[in-house]
């Protein structure tokens, strides 16, 4: 289920008591700000700067076990691989956000399966056995240091009940002293909200709150132990030079350019073809999308548009998905998919549609879409009554409410790609990839074709919701499974589709039909960000650092969106420190005015998006710092 930014704001289960400074009451900040300065807390406890980078496994379960999560060996190695080298602070972030925090009566609850006289305690031989010979086992000089903790162990026994309350209390006296800290220390403040403006001078490290020690879980009674040292922990790798460096864009709404689309007179006599998706927003706040390949027969004038998808709203609810902006890259396949070579992508607007229009010569393209996500973003309001799924008659027999049926059939036009009014094997299976993460096959689909509507062996609109109420009626009218499906395609409690954006791709060629096909769901990165960069980068305006030539800021604008890359054409990985906080009508795609952005040697990088509110966009004030790092001689 997707959740809104503020329910990470703080790691013991409850927002942070900020001190009532000058700055808290003149500028009220939101869950989103909240979020990033409990992540900074906790990443402070550790580290010393949130540009230092995570280098180990046990630097990366400190600051877990610092920012309230319970982090087990089974955690850990998911997110730190063979592969990892390190972690930077945005990696951590992404953590926070699927790693939830550990609420006291889960704690209780995990101790409760293993207290087997419901006292409220453990003896300490039974918890010998415990944690040295189920789940990740521990040593007995492991479990020695847990049952020499005074505070929860007495009369060969262990409190859980105190250990929880202590647990917590740690949790948020860590969070409060750190964050107290950065409201005190106006510099330490400014850099880790990534302006900081000048060089810092080298200062001892404050006092750290001891972290919590591990707790047991419920699916695999993991030990707890209070692993690292944070003596150990803030090693560097790297010696950091920094220079204050300012660099201001102004930018107005206006442009030179023509961006209006504009229709060909003739395109009633062309050959169309149409194709649906969606913009997906996962947990961590990442994009996915369908992508697909057109085929071009002949060389033909073409006229490509996206926007996004109007469906059927129930009166009185809304449609986010209408504003938020869409994008489409045309890529041409050159001997591989690894080989692909950005065309254009439709710069041209009107209203909520935009596209292109050129020619095209015979091949394969790939159009890969692409959305901001400056309004596509995790809703923040809580939802106070969870909407009925199903309903039962006199007879006891299992119906699906009208407002379900309606939400279905919704969910039915989006996934029905070609527009056919049918679900093919091939569009069910992208529908089953998002909900389920498996496909149906052939034999599946034969079964599924016998007991539901079909025509020409495709599934039916009736066919659809017949298969959902199955599944009620397979789980005696429980509709959790029903909400799994319903939050993966965008969903909320209140059936208001807020974390998606279904689109339609509408493609006319005045010589050939053209053929589109949805090949992959895929995040919107590694191939989208090349075709970004290299687009700003053809088409934007060049500014270099002052003083650094190496260092270029290109930015590239329309009437209602801009977008900045970063070049860094030196041997040395440079740091960029961003602070648009005087923007005026602006939203952005990173959710902060103010930022840090690390981009490597002889690279590029996207700075940031921003798109203007209410389709207007008035001012862009761009301030940047710089900080270079380079290899450091041994270790200090």
């Amino acid at each position: 289920m997707a959740i809104s930014p503020g329910s990470d704001a703080a790691f013991s289960g409850q927002k942070p008591t900020h001190s009532e400074s000058p700055r808290s009451k003149k500028f009220l900040l939101t869950e989103e700000e909240i979020f990033y300065m409990s992540c900074r807390a906790a990443y402070l406890t550790v580290f010393k700067s949130s540009l230092d980078n995570i280098i180990s496994k046990d630097q990366l379960y400190l600051a877990l076990q610092h920012a309230g999560r319970n982090p087990s060996q089974k955690t850990i190695n998911k997110y730190w691989t063979s592969q990892t080298a390190k972690l930077n602070f945005d990696d951590f972030c992404i953590i926070l956000r699927k790693e939830k925090p550990t609420s006291k009566a889960e704690l209780l609850k995990s101790f409760k399966q293993l207290d087997v006289n419901d006292n409220g305690s453990i003896l300490h031989t039974d918890l010998y056995k415990l944690l040295t010979k189920k789940g990740e086992k521990m040593t007995r000089e492991e479990v020695n240091a847990i049952i020499n903790l005074a505070d929860v162990n007495a009369d060969g026994k262990f409190d859980y009940i105190k250990f929880c309350k202590l647990y917590m209390a740690t949790n948020e006296q860590c969070l409060k002293t750190t964050l107290e800290k950065l409201e005190v220390d106006s510099k330490l403040r400014r850099q880790q909200f990534g302006s900081h403006m000048e060089g810092s001078p080298e200062r001892a490290p404050s006092p750290v709150p001891k972290a919590s020690p591990r707790i047991i879980r419920k699916a695999d009674q993991e030990s707890f132990s209070n692993k690292g040292d944070t003596r150990n922990s803030s090693l560097a790798t790297a010696r950091q030079f920094k220079t204050s460096v300012s660099f201001t864009v102004t930018m107005g709404a206006d442009s030179n350019q023509n961006s209006k689309l504009i229709e060909p007179h003739s395109i009633k006599e062309w050959q169309c073809v149409q194709s649906k998706g969606c913009f997906f927003l996962e947990e961590d706040g990442e994009i996915i999308s369908h992508q697909y390949k057109m085929q071009i027969a002949q060389r033909s004038l073409v006229y490509i548009t996206i926007k996004p998808l109007s469906l059927s709203q129930a009166e009185g609810k809304p449609s986010p998905w209408l504003s938020v902006d869409t994008a489409l890259y045309i890529l041409k396949e050159n001997e591989s998919q690894a080989n692909l070579q950005l065309l254009y992508f439709t710069e041209l607007r009107n209203r909520e549609t935009f596209g292109w229009t050129g020619e095209l010569g015979p091949g394969i393209y790939w159009l890969v879409p692409s959305t901001t996500g400056c309004r596509l973003r995790k809703e923040v309001k809580p939802i106070t009554e969870e909407a009925q799924l199903v309903y039962r008659d006199e007879t006891g027999e299992l119906f699906l409410t009208k407002e379900f049926r309606s939400t279905l059939s919704d969910i039915f036009e989006v996934i029905d790609l070609d527009g056919n009014g049918l679900l093919s094997l091939e569009e069910y299976n992208f529908f089953e990839l998002r909900t389920s993460g498996e496909k149906c096959d052939e034999d599946a689909w034969a079964v599924c074709r016998e007991n539901f509507d079909t025509k020409k062996n495709e599934l039916t609109r009736q066919g659809f919701m017949d298969l959902n109420l199955m599944e009620a009626n397979d789980r005696e009218g429980d509709p959790r499974d029903l909400w799994v499906t319903l939050h993966s395609m965008g969903y909320n409690k209140a059936l208001e589709l807020t974390e998606a954006c279904p689109f339609v791709i509408d493609i006319y060629a005045d010589k050939c039909k053209p053929r589109i096909k949805a090949v992959h769901m895929e995040a919107c990165s590694g191939q989208l960000e090349k075709a970004i960069c290299k687009s700003v980068l053809n088409k934007g305006n060049a500014k270099v650092m002052d003083g650094y030539e190496n260092i270029i800021i290109y930015t590239y604008k329309r009437d209602t969106w801009i977008t900045a890359v970063i070049e860094n054409k030196s041997d040395d990985k440079v740091i960029i420190h961003v602070n648009n906080e005087l923007s005026e009508n602006c939203v952005n795609n990173r959710g902060l005015g103010i930022f840090a952005v690390e981009v490597a040697p002889n690279s590029t990088m996207i700075g940031r998006l921003v798109i203007g509110q209410n389709g207007i966009l008035s001012r862009l004030l761009y301030h940047a710092s710089l900080e270079r790092s380079k290899p450091s001689v041994g270790s200090f």
